[in-house]
């Protein structure tokens, strides 16, 4: 038997587990926690600042001992993992990631916990990186209820540990599945917002165009995105609401776009010269190779606080996304049905973003 969700009467019974707390995911959810009234706990490998009613934690995901020792005295009622470490192999993303649950939560043994929310994405539908598109993808939209592929897959693996646990241990679960999400962060490995920025102004930097660097079902195909603090938003509404208790959910921003609509758009934000698909994907990284240099003169330039670009921008993570050969989108009635009806605008997402980082001077 599982208990039932917290309800949203009694913020001072919660304590909040940010699992990944600088990624773009776990910053927005620290932010949608601690402005809701909860208190946080902010676990990540460098600790972040530390703020009222959020507390700075380290520890090494991949170190049960680590996280132990690092927990030891804190009591969460609800976990949000946000957190995952890239490696060579699917086989070792599985071996990694899925550990990173599970030890976790075998740290946290003591602790009265009450949901755990865990962040996936669209790979659930699409397979890994080195298995991307092949086999039985579904039609889109993705809705959830769609059977898991035949390729490995460590999305798979750290819903079976969450499952696992929560068997044992008796609280409730969600699964949110994202898509190429967006939000404040620096040196995070899949960062498309800050990344683009980046590309835009080094663009600018030397005169070139906005060059569209994807394929051609991408330009012109129907896709969606997911802002962090939408994201984060489910997360929270998921973790307190009795009828999304041990489901899995779809989310991203509830409006669709085609990138042959949206790029002339964000170039012209930058004061840049758009160009679309033309023959052939023209990856960022091929076309951003020698870009370190350039940024360092942009940087000196503007009095940016950020010189490795590498911090910045993810172009391997970026040329995945834009490059694919296939339609992507996303179906939400069943969040909408369970009474979510959170929603964002990408195009003003992107904006919204992209001031954030000329006020913090990452960007110029």
């Amino acid at each position: 038997m599982t208990s039932e969700p917290e309800t949203q009467t009694d913020l001072s019974t919660r304590t909040a587990l940010v699992a990944g707390a600088s990624g773009i995911a776990g910053s927005a959810l620290v932010d949608q926690l601690s402005a809701d009234g909860w208190q946080v706990i902010a676990l990540s490998r460098t600790p972040i600042a530390a703020r009222p009613g959020v507390v700075p934690v380290s520890a090494d995901l991949r170190s049960v001992d680590s996280l132990r020792a690092a927990l030891t005295g804190h009591t969460p009622t609800h976990v949000f993992f946000t957190a995952w470490l890239r490696q060579n192999t699917e086989a070792e993303n599985i071996l990694v990631n899925s550990a990173m649950v599970r030890d976790l939560l075998i740290a946290l043994a003591d602790a009265p916990v009450r949901h755990v929310a865990l962040m996936t994405g669209l790979k659930q539908y699409l397979g890994p990186f080195e298995a991307y598109g092949q086999g039985e993808v579904p039609d889109t939209p993705f809705h959830e209820d769609e059977p898991r592929l035949s390729v490995e897959n460590f999305y798979y693996a750290q819903e079976d540990e969450l499952w696992a646990a929560a068997r044992a241990r008796g609280f409730t679960w969600s699964v949110h599945r994202a898509h190429t999400v967006i939000g404040y962060a620096v040196g995070n490995a899949m960062n498309m917002g800050s990344t683009l920025a980046v590309y835009a102004a080094v663009c600018r930097e030397l005169g070139r165009p906005f060059v569209f660097p994807g394929s051609e079902t991408q330009w012109n195909g129907v896709t969606d995105m997911t802002d962090a603090g939408l994201l984060a938003e489910q997360m929270v509404w998921a973790a307190t609401t009795p009828a999304a208790a041990d489901t899995a959910f779809n989310i991203v921003n509830g409006d669709t776009f085609r990138w042959r609509w949206l790029w002339p758009r964000l170039a012209a934000y930058f004061g840049v010269e758009p160009e679309g698909f033309s023959g052939a994907p023209r990856p960022l990284e091929a076309q951003m190779a020698d870009a370190q240099p350039v940024w360092d003169a942009i940087v000196a330039k503007h009095g940016l606080v950020e010189g490795d670009l590498a911090r910045l921008a993810s172009w391997w993570h970026s040329d995945a996304d834009l490059g694919r050969t296939m339609e992507v989108f996303a179906d939400l009635s069943r969040s909408r049905a369970a009474g979510f009806t959170g929603y964002r605008n990408t195009e003003q997402a992107f904006l919204d973003l992209f001031e954030r980082y000329r006020a913090e001077r990452l960007i110029p």
